[in-house]
């Protein structure tokens, strides 16, 4: 193996268990990491036009000198190829080139394949083996860890979709190097969703090292950071594997940050780290309404996110004008909603989060609203 051997990290989730293995140039071994997962030497590998113009080459020669054989297929770069027809297109190149339950099928780049290529794995022949390389520092330490697949529709984000775990997970830092610092400031805010809603201690953790994170400059800290953000989600998933209640904790920030992203349209001027970032902000700062916490610990976080780099101010956030009406609307579409309600995970403290189901959404409208004005 290149460099210091791999973190592994394990799943536990019985006979859907898996490891998350994360480490520096693991792509040169991929024909030895992947070998007990194949059982034909041949492979499909999912990806988008910009990841796949920087990294398949070395992916698929690494594969083939294993003499495993690369069925490549590419879709656009962007949140829009999570849809029906990419999905269609997908399926239908996987059925034409034969591909089998037992075959492998391989997401790289981030979150958009992972969740495109996730759903395609768990829908064909009802269900294929499936093997997450995510490229992006968001996906590294989110949405390719846990089993979530989905595309998103008009009415909202990521609400078709289903629970399907992969085989394996595979997160080399390499890839991070070729990403502007704009993507790892958007990956780096799902890392400080993890202190915020579980660990006060690696929250303060990263306030401290932050810079070193971002700059990608020590990588003893990012790996730290990657490896703490997956154990922390690994623990969830496997207390809560299909978000029927602590699972939930995990969308801190996500359902303002949706409806952000929905009011833009899912276009690329909104990064979806950027719109959870300030979502981050905006449930912190209702939490504090709510009088669940002290104004000095909403400053704290405020603090931290911008200090970082993060905006949290809805006013300045790319993508906008954002209206509060129709804001609350996209956040009615919550795939959380039960009863017309929809559930807010907001703070107790730093370190400490909880579901709230008896949100009044004017109350929400109002907040909103105020934001908006400052």
């Amino acid at each position: 193996m290149s460099g210091t051997l791999p973190r592994v990290i394990p799943v536990d989730l019985g006979d859907r268990s898996y490891e998350i293995y994360i480490g520096f140039s693991l792509i040169e071994e991929i024909g030895t990491l992947v070998s007990d997962l194949i059982q034909q030497p041949k492979v499909y590998v999912v990806t988008d036009a910009n990841v796949g113009q920087r990294h398949l080459a070395s992916v698929r020669q690494n594969l083939e000198s294993s003499g495993i054989e690369v069925i490549p297929y590419s879709v656009p770069a962007g949140e829009k190829s999570k849809s029906f027809e990419s999905l269609k297109g997908l399926l239908n190149h996987l059925l034409e080139h034969q591909a089998e339950r037992s075959d492998l099928l391989i997401a790289l780049g981030g979150g958009m394949v992972g969740d495109l290529t996730g759903l395609a794995a768990s829908l064909l022949k009802r269900g294929m083996n499936f093997l997450q390389i995510p490229t992006t520092l968001l996906a590294q330490v989110d949405s390719s860890v846990g089993g979530k697949t989905a595309i998103n529709s008009d009415h909202g984000k990521n609400l078709i979709g289903t629970f399907y775990q992969p085989q394996r997970v595979l997160i080399d830092t390499n890839f991070l190097t070729t990403l502007p610092r704009r993507e790892i400031l958007a990956g780096y805010a799902e890392i400080v969703k993890y202190g915020l809603i579980s660990d006060g201690k690696f929250f303060s953790w990263l306030d401290s090292h932050a810079s070193h994170i971002i700059s990608l400059e020590d990588h003893k800290i990012l790996v730290e950071a990657i490896t703490k953000s997956c154990e922390v989600k690994a623990r969830i998933i496997q207390s809560d594997e299909r978000e029927g209640n602590l699972r939930q904790i995990l969308n801190f920030g996500h359902t303002f940050g949706h409806a952000l992203e929905a009011e833009n349209q899912y276009r690329d001027s909104l990064l979806h780290g950027e719109a959870v970032g300030c979502g981050m902000g905006l449930a912190t700062k209702y939490s504090e309404r709510l009088g669940m916490i002290n104004e000095e610990t909403v400053n704290i976080v405020i603090n931290s996110l911008n200090s970082a780099g993060l905006t949290t101010n809805i006013n300045t956030l790319v993508g906008g004008p954002y209206l509060a009406d129709s804001l609350v609307r996209a956040m009615g579409q919550d795939k959380k909603s039960k009863g017309g309600r929809t559930p807010l995970i907001l703070l107790n403290s730093i370190g400490t989060a909880c579901i709230r189901t008896d949100i009044d959404m004017s109350d929400v409208q109002s907040f909103l609203n105020d934001e908006v004005k400052n």
